[in-house]
């Protein structure tokens, strides 16, 4: 898939992800600010990573606003950003 447009998904809210999308050139770039970053920095990243590979997003700047999002979530909110900026 090629991001066209940026997008967004989600919100600040307890326990959401707010993502923003933009298109990018150099590959997947992935800026991450949680109040979980210490111990679920790590997974977050991985879950973002993981449902760009699945959705085969090779060129994407991801900024994720994390507010303590369980991982079904997370994904949710990147798929909804995606398909948005198509």
């Amino acid at each position: 898939m090629k991001i066209v447009n940026p997008a967004k998904a989600g919100s600040l809210e307890s326990n959401d992800i707010f993502i923003m999308v933009f298109p990018n050139e150099k590959g997947i770039e992935i800026e991450l600010e949680s109040i979980v970053i210490k111990q679920f920095g790590k997974k977050i990243r991985k879950v973002i990573e993981d449902t760009l590979k699945e959705l085969e997003v090779e060129n994407v700047k991801v900024i994720a606003k994390d507010r303590g999002a369980l991982d079904y979530t997370i994904k949710a909110r990147v798929e909804t950003a995606i398909r948005r900026a198509m």
